[in-house]
């Protein structure tokens, strides 16, 4: 089987340290001619490309990995093998899919997905399989899918590394998403901007503050594009996020112990549930 990983950053550099040694014919297709290099030396991929028009047209499976604009891009101005697989790793769903299916050839099966994972740095040197471990995926179903091919998918993201591969609407997968990890860069933006920098503000923190604000670090040209195409849902997350950290503040505002006392129980019981 031919894949071709298009994009060998994070994420798709990821896919293909994850695909060595299964078996699979891998290729990648990147603009920078050093990263496809590196990746041929590790023996992740078999040969690398900048423009990959004539492998897409060979290949099984093509794994697209990049920005939603950048994918749909690509999708115009590729021709994909007859019968072949084409997914992306677009962390919104609602929006794009409908501008994908609509370009792509109705003899290509088209599954978007969205593996949960991913480092605050950029590029193929700091990809591994290990990224994967023990992280979510979430395939894409829509109406024009074949159920086979779905369950071919989930299987073959279950080979990476993957603890956990659930099937999703699209619509579905972008509120919850907007809950799971666009509110939380949200949070983490807000709380890094909050600094009056009064003090030396790494000199005092410890793993609270680290862990809150890891995904600080913000690859500001996605994250504003993700944010903007998927605003209605996360507008409503932040709505509700706004309406309990008030009630937070009035309970400390006044004094009132039994409900901080209920709010931290809560919490508490909740963050058990969702490791279990």
């Amino acid at each position: 089987m031919k894949i071709t990983v298009v994009g060998l950053g994070v994420i798709g550099g990821s896919f293909v340290k994850a695909l060595k040694g299964l078996g699979y014919e891998v290729y990648g297709v990147d603009c920078d001619l050093k990263t496809l290099e590196m990746a041929k030396e590790e023996g992740c991929i078999l040969e690398g490309y900048q423009d990959g028009h004539d492998m897409i047209a060979q290949s099984d499976l093509t794994i697209i990995c990049l920005y939603p604009s950048k994918v749909l891009d690509f999708i115009a101005t590729h021709h994909f093998k007859k019968g072949s697989i084409v997914t992306d790793v677009v962390g919104i769903k609602s929006y794009f899919l409908q501008q994908a299916l609509s370009m792509i050839d109705k003899d290509v099966e088209y599954i978007s997905g969205h593996p949960m994972a991913g480092r605050e740095k950029k590029g193929y040197l700091y990809a591994s399989k290990e990224v994967f471990a023990k992280a979510n995926y979430i395939v894409i179903q829509h109406q024009h899918n074949h159920q086979e091919k779905i369950e071919w998918m989930c299987q073959f993201v279950g080979q990476l590394g993957f603890k956990s591969v659930k099937i999703m609407s699209p619509y579905d997968h972008d509120e919850i998403i907007s809950f799971t990890s666009q509110l939380p860069h949200t949070l983490a933006v807000a709380l890094m901007n909050s600094d009056d920098e009064k003090y030396e503000t790494g000199k005092y923190i410890g793993d609270s503050f680290r862990d809150l604000t890891r995904i600080a670090n913000i690859n500001a040209d996605l994250w504003t594009e993700l944010f903007f195409h998927n605003k209605d849902y996360l507008l409503a997350s932040m709505d509700r996020f706004e309406k309990e950290f008030d009630q937070l503040k009035q309970a400390i505002m006044n004094e009132d112990e039994k409900t901080l006392k209920e709010k931290f129980l809560q919490s508490s019981k909740r963050r058990e549930k969702l490791e279990s």
